[in-house]
């Protein structure tokens, strides 16, 4: 946190100074470890057994917070005695089927509750799951699922075996200090310091906080590292309260805002699921797959969140008759996700690109992959700072030095339209505490630089000119558009009046043209539009909300008025669990939502994140859905039973509760299963994607180590905006590999000398730097050696004051089946002394070690462990 996002570790630094005890996990000493009370060095990849292991120290130890478990989360609930855990099938859940490399998770189920049923299919390795399977993944959106019927069997004394809660002891009772010791190679004395600090933090006067990014993220089991935080916040009472909660901290400034509105395939904005080819054929339909009879929560309210959206998109043109004009969105048919596009690109199936900020020539998993693939595109445009190598590939990529790319070949007509900076524009930052702050443009944007806001409204504009007279029905969506922004001083859209769009406004009655003031005002008939249901609010009154800036010495220490978050300006999301189930605080200290009932409603530091008049005491008709279905001690209001999950009975494809697997690449076996690596994962088996093989399958030996991949504070992710400017570059002007003097001395790597990193993908070279800061672990009882690689550099672009290898270029592409990220953050390679080869013999070394290796396209993408590898 310090490296990557300095601004906001200051208020760690504060918290440090009033007595707080930080603790640093990570394969490297960084800027962070220099100033934690206790730095724990880990393998990457392992973190599921760490986080394991810390849940099965809370449960053995009766640490956790009962009152909190009993009342707030699922650990009552009793499960299906169907299902069957990973520990009985080596590794796999009940429902798995190899031929797919899906699970049913039909078993998964609550006792007598069928699972919701699918919004869609998903498509894993090109095979559909089960039709009635529950839904996950693309399907959801982002809502809770949707479970048929809310009410459940609960056992609160936690001790029926089929039980959450004693599902979850069995499931963690393997992940012990030592098992740790073996895995993560973590001392399992230090292991159990960690594990002290955390619980004696925790609990009705103390809370602890979790905080992460793409350390966690990008895995091919990455949701599930998140799940096991989650896990061990709602045992430890840690959701929902001041000082608690699981920070994600994003890369970029607004890659919040860019999820809630969103740039993510399967998503419109406010979370709400994409709708699906041959499945959502109207708006009932699709509706249906949102909310179901019985379901709690705002979620069943989604009509009035989708039908604001429309009329917010195709304003007069969309009306009841013909469904709010839920026929002109485009539905999704797959996986559209970024890395199934790059592989269609490579099969000829994608004509033009977009590249907003993005420079996948670098920053991407398997950079050649992803420079060959835009060879194949008919056009490319490239709006950004700086002439980056994404644009330039065809020139100067490390593939024409090779020849495997050659100029003339290349059909890819690219058009680069220089960017505004955030400095040269108004707009918005939601950054991860979901706060919205109004940035005004400080200078005019040089030369031909325009926004994101002018590109995109003119070239609809310019699109809505064009079709005007089209008598083509897909033409339709875009000639009916409610396109009408007013224009500042010139050409460029005002982004205030695309802020009160998205905010949303009363279109009829006596309120009409007035802003909305919540979400709770949208209606389902047409009387209201708003782009995006979580933001409504922040143009309230008339005002720009996200624009207030009252200093923190003349509000509250919550500061409402700076900014603006939402939903509804509420600060901490849950908050109803910071009051115990009578209403009352859980101790003076922690105080911060609470019922008054003098005045018959909940009050207190934050917007109360429940139903503002509901009485602790409320307890709803049996059947009763909705909000009004939300029993008065039911804190987390947008799950469908109220309670926050301990475990997930659907809505996840790679299984209920988090497993350690390997990573898809690993020099070490599975300690805990015989199942290798998550068989759910998804694999792009190509020449362009090869994998290298992991124990015990022959070859393993050839890449022996592991490597991972970091951001330095000097640069920022692909180098865009750093390596163009001469003071940044000059403070890290070259690429580099860090390494402990053990590695060095095993192979014989000179400090500032040169190394070559290579792997099942390619070879690259680097600058060493031998450091202490990279340890050597002691795992399964052999050394295994880390190397890190910062990735801000590459080869190519126009008028970079310094280049290199990137770090990309040797890291492999498999996902994270949920959510389709990638695992870039651990994978196998070698190491030797020197620079490595140029021109046609780069590609000759690498298939040597492909040679050795014994790679196939097949090599690491068996789904299930084979039986004679799972002794």
């Amino acid at each position: 946190m310090a490296e990557c996002h300095p601004v906001g570790f200051q208020w760690v630094m504060e918290a440090k100074a009033r007595g707080a005890t930080i603790i640093h996990i990570d394969p490297r000493f960084t800027r962070t470890s220099a100033v934690a009370d206790v730095f724990v060095p880990v393998r990457a990849g392992s973190d599921i057994a760490f986080l394991g292991a810390i849940i099965n120290y809370i449960l053995t130890n009766e640490k956790f917070f009962r009152e909190y478990v009993v009342s707030y989360t699922n650990a009552a609930t009793i499960v299906s005695e169907d299902f069957q855990d990973a520990d009985e099938l080596g590794g796999l859940f009940s429902g798995f089927d190899p031929e797919t490399g899906t699970y049913d998770p039909k078993s998964w189920a609550y006792e007598g509750m069928e699972t919701a049923a699918a919004a869609g299919s998903r498509v894993v390795f090109g095979r559909q799951p089960p039709a009635h399977a529950g839904g996950g993944g693309d399907d959801l959106g982002g809502r809770g699922v949707a479970l048929p019927h809310a009410e459940v069997r609960r056992d609160e004394s936690l001790q029926d075996p089929f039980c959450v809660f004693q599902i979850l002891k069995r499931h963690y009772a393997r992940y012990t200090p030592e098992m740790v010791e073996q895995i993560c190679g973590v001392p399992a004395a230090q292991f159990t310091t960690v594990c002290e600090a955390v619980t004696a933090n925790s609990g009705r006067e103390r809370t602890t906080s979790w905080v992460y990014s793409v350390g966690w993220t990008q895995h091919s089991v990455g949701v599930q590292y998140i799940r096991g935080a989650a896990i061990i916040q709602l045992l430890l009472g840690n959701i929902g309260r001041p000082g608690g909660g699981i920070l994600a901290l994003r890369g970029h400034a607004s890659i919040q805002g860019s999820t809630d509105i969103p740039t993510l395939f399967d998503l419109l904005p406010g979370y709400l699921p994409m709708p699906r080819a041959g499945v959502h054929g109207d708006l009932d339909q699709y509706l249906a797959s949102i909310k179901s009879d019985g379901q709690k929560g705002f979620w069943t309210a989604a009509d009035t969140y989708m039908v604001s959206l429309l009329k917010a998109w195709w304003g007069e043109a969309a009306t009841q008759d013909n469904d709010f004009g839920f026929g002109w969105l485009p539905r999704i048919s797959g996986d559209h996700s970024n890395y199934q596009t790059i592989v269609d690109m490579l099969d000829d199936k994608v004509e033009g690109y977009f590249l907003l900020g993005q420079n996948p020539a670098v920053g991407s998993a398997n950079g050649k992959m992803q420079r060959l693939a835009m060879s194949h595109l008919k056009w490319l445009v490239v709006r950004d700072l700086n002439m980056i190598e994404s644009a330039t590939f065809w020139k100067d990529g490390p593939e024409i030095a090779t020849g495997e790319m050659r100029s003339e070949n290349v059909g890819t007509e690219v058009f680069f339209l220089p960017a505004a900076a955030h400095t040269e524009k108004d707009g918005t930052f939601t950054q991860t505490q979901r706060l919205l702050q109004w940035h005004h443009k400080a200078v005019e944007p040089p030369g031909d630089c325009r926004s994101e806001l002018h590109f995109f409204y003119h070239l609809g504009r310019l699109l809505r000119q064009r079709l005007a007279t089209s008598p083509l029905e897909r033409d339709e969506p875009l000639r009916r558009l409610a396109w009408d922004y007013p224009l500042l001083g010139g050409d460029e859209p005002d982004a205030e009046a695309v802020l009160r769009e998205i905010n949303g406004r009363h279109l009829s009655g006596e309120k009409a043209g007035r802003m909305l003031n919540g979400f709770v005002e949208m209606q389902a008939d047409g009387s209201t539009a708003g782009g995006c249901w979580i933001y409504t609010g922040v143009y309230s009154d008339g005002v720009n909300q996200s624009a207030r800036r009252k200093p923190g010495s003349e509000q509250s220490w919550v500061a409402p008025e700076w900014a603006w978050a939402w939903p509804m300006n509420r600060r901490i999301l849950y908050n109803r669990a910071s009051a115990d189930p009578a209403g009352n605080p859980w101790s003076a200290r922690k105080a911060y939502v609470w019922w008054d009932e003098a005045a018959g409603k909940w009050t207190g530091h934050d917007v109360p994140d429940f139903p503002v008049n509901k009485p602790p005491s409320f307890r709803p008709a049996p059947g009763t859905g909705g909000p009004d279905g939300l029993a008065g001690d039911d804190p987390f209001i947008m799950q469908a039973d109220g309670k926050g999950w301990l475990y997930a009975p659907s809505g996840l494809l790679d299984g209920p509760l988090p497993v350690h697997y390997e990573p898809v690449e690993s020099p070490v076996r599975n300690a805990l299963h015989p199942q290798q690596a998550n068989p759910t994962r998804e694999m792009f088996p190509r020449n362009e994607n090869l994998t290298s093989p992991s124990p015990p399958q022959p070859g393993a030996d050839v890449f022996p180590y592991i490597v991972t991949t970091y951001r330095l504070t000097e640069h920022h992710t692909a180098g865009g905006m750093s390596r163009w400017s001469p003071y940044l570059a000059e403070l890290q002007p070259e690429f580099f590999c860090e390494v402990s003097p053990e590695l060095a001395a095993e192979r014989s790597l000179e400090h500032l000398g040169w190394a070559t990193i290579v792997s099942a993908r390619t070879a690259i070279e680097a600058r060493v730097l031998v450091t202490d800061r990279v340890t050597p672990l002691i795992v399964g009882g052999r050394t295994i050696h880390q190397i890190g690689l910062p990735y801000h550099w590459g080869v190519g672009g126009g008028g970079a004051i310094v280049s290199g290898d990137s770090a990309n270029d040797v890291m492999g592409v498999a996902l994270d089946a949920n959510v389709h990220i990638q695992e870039s953050k651990a994978a196998s390679c070698d190491i030797q002394p020197g620079r490595r080869p140029t021109g046609a013999a780069l590609p000759r070394y690498v298939e040597a070690y492909r040679r050795r290796a014994g790679l196939s396209i097949e090599t690491g993408t068996t789904r299930v462990t084979p039986p004679e590898d799972r002794a």
